[in-house]
């Protein structure tokens, strides 16, 4: 620590906080495919672009502020994924996946949604979904001056920043229902504040069955060529006057703004096509350190954690129709990183992205040496320093997410009632009948908690992970409790995992409610010395104590290294293409539908139809089997309106269009601004674009709207929804916005 702090202090004499903002993005040739570009700069930056590639509406129509546009379409859903708005009564389209914790939420044995799928044939049987949201962009300013300003006048830079940020979005919303928040682009170089409205009544409408919208499974997880219906369905709800309301029975359809036209004329291979919605992360300046860790470190480390986390699910999902429910969501989350991480694992090291890292470093420091820019490569050669620094704290972090967050869930929901086990300790005050609430939240908690729980599956999970987690971090950083529990259980984690299961209240739902029904101080000394409540206050302790404030600091002083180092690429290359990385707000994205050939001696069509469903189809087989009444719509070749011209019905589609997590749920549109799919992956050679993006390999993946629209239809009887929408049968202008 001693080392860190004298480091510090050198690295804040080398360079001066940045106090001036970029005058302008340096006008370049961009490359066709690459970049998520902020929407209220589309105009000045991507118009020409736009056009050129096949945008047939203005520029304005994709963001306006004073008037509505295709961004008021645009829903954040949940906080993750996107969604958008397809009809005036507040329908809303999104990915499978994305609303598959709720669809689980709803199901049971007797009402398998999961595996039947869920129509709501009218407004009164959509289902209310607690604590799910839908969030609209209102405006989108650029405050960078304001910002850095206050910096510049400040003694301590950093708290006038977060003081700046803070008030210039209380000072933005101040008596309004909107929502506002102050976010640091392209490494401080640059902020915007994102205006917002959330609604907080939305509810599920439709969601075909599993082997539809999780066709393929986990085998065809980010795989093309991809044949999955991956969408679900949708309603935000609003009070009478339109505004945000929690749940209530007499809410009403929420009318937005603009809702998208639905096109049904059909795609072909190198058509223009858009990707609207909110990409949660990217990593494209990593320095060739970051990059080196992430193959070498981080990603085996995960991936070799969830490995055994899966083993375990898949065992007990296919043991029984209750466990495959009660873990489906948890299991998706798992398998979904685990996945990625392999494939960009794959991608990065074919790609030789450390080695290109080192040459574009190579070059950056002798070109910023050749024209005396030294405070460039001061920048670059902190960040080599601190990568070095950091790492041992990062496998930190990382271990406690995988095994904290996403390994035995015991540990997480015992740490929810730390409370109750401080309740009578010294010192503590309480007013009259909070007691009686706090046991009302944690019995609400712990049966929630419960209905997706399975003893036998967290214990294993327990025993599998801890070897792991402790052999992934240094000795000096790892958990005190945890890791003498599984010395003194002699390295048997099957063994030091039973103890902690057998002597814990929080593995046994039923003498868990008994103790919170007639709690008092002896029940509040047993939970505090309960075992698993132990071993998650110290796993979480100890990380807090040995590793997270180390981490802070180093990755503070990364960020601000990160500011000069990014702002010297864009000086010492103007050439180059320069966007701001991801950060889950708002981004348009661009370019082709098209295939690729990505392997020697393998050429992937941009295209895929029902046949190839046919062709993978499974009996009896829990990824690829299929339900008999789609099959027979398939044999019958029963596809209406919705088939191409050849008489086939199209599935899904790829483009060269940069997406990343966060982009799931958003539409696919055409030139004219209109819904010609839904957004839901990328190709196992594309995930290492969150880091390098490879225009020839990265292809994104989308489910074609006439397939969504055909098992709506043709498979759910559903006709009503569709009315709701408007279908654009022939090529059209937008229609005017409401």
């Amino acid at each position: 620590m001693v080392f860190i702090i004298s480091f510090l202090s050198k690295i804040r004499t080398m360079n001066k906080i940045i106090t001036l903002l970029l005058i302008a993005l340096i006008s370049v040739k961009i490359s066709a495919n690459e970049g998520m570009w902020i929407p209220s700069l589309l105009k000045s930056l991507n118009e020409d672009e736009l056009y050129s590639m096949g945008l047939e509406i203005p520029v304005e129509q994709l963001y306006a502020v004073n008037q509505s546009s295709i961004k008021d379409a645009i829903v954040l859903f949940g906080g993750g994924c996107t969604a958008e708005v397809v009809s005036y009564k507040g329908l809303i389209f999104t990915n499978h996946h994305c609303g598959y914790s709720q669809i689980q939420s709803h199901s049971s044995v007797e009402n398998d949604y999961l595996k039947n799928g869920f129509w709501a044939m009218n407004m009164k049987e959509e289902l209310m979904n607690k604590d799910l949201s839908a969030t609209f962009i209102v405006r989108i300013d650029d405050v960078t001056k304001m910002v850095l300003d206050a910096m510049e006048n400040s003694s301590d830079p950093m708290a006038a920043r977060k003081a700046a940020m803070l008030s210039i979005a209380e000072r933005a919303t101040a008596g309004t229902i909107y929502q506002a928040e102050v976010k640091p682009f392209n490494y401080g170089n640059s902020y915007f504040m994102i205006v917002s409205k959330t609604y907080r009544d939305v509810r599920l409408v439709g969601a075909p069955p599993s082997a539809i919208g999780k066709f393929g499974g986990d085998t065809d997880n980010w795989v093309w060529p991809r044949h999955t219906g991956d969408f679900s369905i949708f309603r935000i709800y609003a009070d009478a006057a339109n505004e945000p309301a929690d749940y209530a029975p007499e809410n009403v359809p929420y009318t937005p703004d603009y809702a998208l036209p639905i096109s049904l004329s059909g795609i072909e291979e190198g058509d223009f096509c858009m990707v609207y919605g909110f990409p949660g992360k990217t990593e494209q300046y990593l320095v060739s350190a970051s990059v080196k860790q992430l193959i070498e470190e981080l990603n085996p480390v995960r991936i070799q954690m969830r490995d055994k986390s899966l083993a375990i699910i898949n065992a007990a999902m296919y043991s029984s129709d209750e466990l495959r429910i009660k873990y489906a969501s948890t299991q998706s989350s798992i398998a979904n990183a685990w996945k990625k991480w392999i494939g960009q694992n794959q991608g990065l090291s074919l790609y030789n992205a450390v080695e290109r890292k080192v040459e574009q470093e190579r070059l950056y420091r002798e070109k910023a040496i050749n024209v005396g820019k030294l405070e460039y490569v001061q920048a670059l050669d902190s960040l080599l320093v601190l990568q070095e620094l950091i790492s041992p704290f990062t496998m930190a972090r990382s271990g406690l997410v995988e095994y904290y967050y996403y390994g035995p869930a015991i540990l997480s929901f015992a740490k929810n009632f730390e409370i109750l086990s401080t309740w009578y300790d010294k010192g503590q005050n309480h007013e009259e009948g909070e007691l009686a609430n706090v046991l009302t939240e944690l019995k609400a908690a712990s049966r929630a908690h419960f209905k997706d729980y399975d003893r036998n599956v967290d214990l294993g999970m327990m025993g599998a992970l801890a070897p792991l987690y402790l052999s992934s971090i240094k000795d000096d950083l790892e958990s005190d409790y945890l890791a003498g529990l599984y010395k003194s259980a002699n390295g048997n984690s099957e063994i030091m995992s039973k103890s902690v299961f057998d002597q814990s209240i929080f593995a046994d739902s039923v003498l868990l409610m008994a103790a919170l029904h007639k709690f008092n101080k002896r029940t509040s000394l047993k939970l505090k010395k309960d075992p698993a409540f132990l071993m998650a206050s110290d796993v979480l302790g100890d990380y807090n104590e040995k590793s997270k404030t180390s981490y802070d600091l180093l990755n503070r002083l990364m960020e601000e290294q990160m500011q000069v180092f990014v702002r010297g690429l864009m000086e010492l290359f103007p050439d180059k293409t320069y966007w701001y990385d991801a950060n889950s707000t708002l981004r348009l994205a661009y370019g082709k539908i098209e295939g690729s050939s990505p392997w020697d001696g393998e050429e992937y069509l941009p295209f895929t139809t029902s046949d190839g469903i046919l062709q993978k189809y499974r009996p009896g087989n829990p990824e690829f089997d299929l339900p008999q009444d789609l099959i027979d719509i398939f044999k019958k070749k029963d596809f209406g309106v919705y088939a191409n011209e050849d008489g086939k019905l199209p599935v899904c589609f790829s483009g060269s269009i940069h997406t990343t997590g966060g982009n799931s749920g958003s539409p696919a549109l055409n030139g004219k601004g209109e819904l010609i799919g839904i957004n839901f992956d990328r190709s196992w050679e594309s995930t290492m674009s969150d880091v390098l993006f490879d225009p020839n390999r990265c292809r994104n993946i989308m489910v074609d709207i006439r397939y969504v629209l055909f098992v709506i239809d043709k498979y759910a009887k559903a006709g009503h929804l569709l009315r709701e929408m408007q279908l654009v049968l022939e090529p059209a202008e937008l229609p005017e916005s409401k």
